[in-house]
């Protein structure tokens, strides 16, 4: 998760050029590069592969860096992946001989002492799971470059431009999980427009039902989100329009029970999230608890259990990428320096519907991520969406080995939009026409 801001130097970097409705010359011209009508082959990213490499097996101690415990939904994730992995692998996640903890740890200097004392105790294979946690994180792979460590930085998109060995960068394609998520979102306002539930007051200007979301940043990993989660409503319902709401913060419960009841107070009828509380979710379902019509899908973990406002959540299945790394490491493999797992990898998912989802939903949900996995379905298929008025044929990818040159000269082919192609970590930013960003988040 991208946990903080960037340096303006590696935001100009990083940020996609679009170029909608021109063409390719045009696009070339504009970044003095060759244009071309093909999909670049940078061959950064892995995905998940069905055997692991082998090697001299290693006597393995494993050290995790969480910038939450288990009370933050993000990090529960993690803690529940690391464990699930730990177990189907023969490790006592709880023996700290194979297993060191270090939990709710800042992206400060907290993070170099953590790890250095996860070096000084033996660990050989060592993840943080935020974005902040990073830099810290390339330091001490560079410390500890001549030993036999592995470092991983969870969301992290600076492995390959380090050139360390030992570092490595990993994600999922959970942007897939909020498409899907969104679709069970279209399905519950079908049934409501079709119940005749939906109001004036939740229909924009525009004749659009009206939905919302809070985002902790106006990061790429937020944006793509977003945008896939309004795209898999727009899948099933056509006219709608969502706000986002962003609270500068990854996990702040009041400012993200505050942004759901602004979206509430306005008459939006469907409210998810990229934050890591609670907060959001039992704003929803106070409001659901004194008869207004609004929903829920949220992030993360199952949090149906608040009550029958809560749809589902988008969430990783964070064990299938710590069981392949950690496998690895005790084969005596070398981890993928970017690794990227989506619904083909079983890598993301949707939790357990709500009592409250549409008939015809579960079918509906496993209709997509057939298609999905199929590859006859592309979250961002540029057919279904433009920016300002015109589709998008042509956006430069990130800067994958940081010498701020564009490595990829179009990541826009076969009618769609490749995440994650150079790199784990989102890469999308585009700002597409039916959502409106409310604030900045600074």
């Amino acid at each position: 998760m991208l946990r903080k801001f960037i340096s303006v130097m590696l935001v100009c970097a990083m940020a996609l050029c679009v170029f909608a409705g021109c063409s390719d010359e045009q696009a070339a011209e504009a970044f003095g590069t060759s244009g071309t009508k093909e999909l670049c082959k940078s061959g950064v990213v892995s995905t998940v592969a069905s055997e692991v490499a082998e090697g001299t097996k290693v006597d393995l101690k494993i050290g995790v860096v969480l910038i939450g415990d288990n009370t933050e939904t993000y990090s529960k994730a993690h803690i529940d992946g690391i464990r699930t992995a730990c177990e189907n692998l023969g490790i006592d996640p709880d023996d700290s001989e194979q297993v060191i903890w270090k939990m709710t740890v800042g992206e400060d200097a907290a993070c170099a002492t953590a790890l250095d004392e996860l070096v000084a105790q033996g660990c050989n294979l060592i993840f943080t799971n935020s974005y902040g946690h990073q830099t810290y994180t390339q330091a001490a792979a560079e410390k500890y470059k001549d030993q036999d460590i592995q470092f991983v930085a969870m969301t992290g998109d600076t492995a390959i431009s380090s050139g360390l060995d030992n570092l490595s960068n990993a994600f999922t394609e959970v942007y897939e999980a909020r498409y899907v998520s969104g679709v069970v979102a279209g399905m519950k306002l079908k049934e409501l427009v079709d119940a005749g539930k939906i109001t004036d007051k939740n229909m924009d200007a525009d004749g659009n039902i009206k939905i919302g979301y809070v985002g902790a940043y106006p990061f790429a990993e937020v944006v793509s989100g977003y945008t896939a989660f309004y795209l898999g409503v727009k899948s099933v319902v056509e006219n709608v329009s969502m706000s986002v709401s962003y609270t500068s913060s990854w996990h702040d419960s009041d400012k993200e029970a505050e942004a759901a009841r602004s979206f509430i107070s306005d008459g939006c009828v469907i409210i998810s999230q990229h934050a890591d509380s609670e907060g959001a979710p039992m704003a929803v379902q106070n409001a659901y608890n004194e008869g207004t019509v609004v929903y829920s899908v949220s992030y993360n973990v199952d949090l149906t259990s608040i009550g029958e406002a809560i749809l589902t959540s988008a969430t990783n299945n964070w064990a299938v990428y710590y069981e392949y790394a950690i496998k690895t490491a005790m084969n005596g493999g070398k981890i993928a320096t970017n690794w990227i797992g989506g619904y083909e990898q079983d890598a993301v998912k949707i939790t357990t519907l709500g009592s409250q989802a549409a008939a015809g939903t579960e079918e509906k949900v496993n209709e997509v991520i057939a298609a999905i996995k199929a590859g006859t379905l592309h979250v961002f298929d540029t057919s279904k969406f433009t920016v300002g008025g015109k589709n998008v044929t042509w956006a430069y990818a990130t800067d994958s080995d940081g010498d701020f040159n564009y490595d990829c000269n179009n990541v826009v082919a076969d009618g769609y939009y490749h995440e994650s192609y150079t790199q784990s970590a989102p890469s999308f930013t585009l700002r597409i026409d039916g959502i409106t960003e409310l604030n900045t988040g600074n």
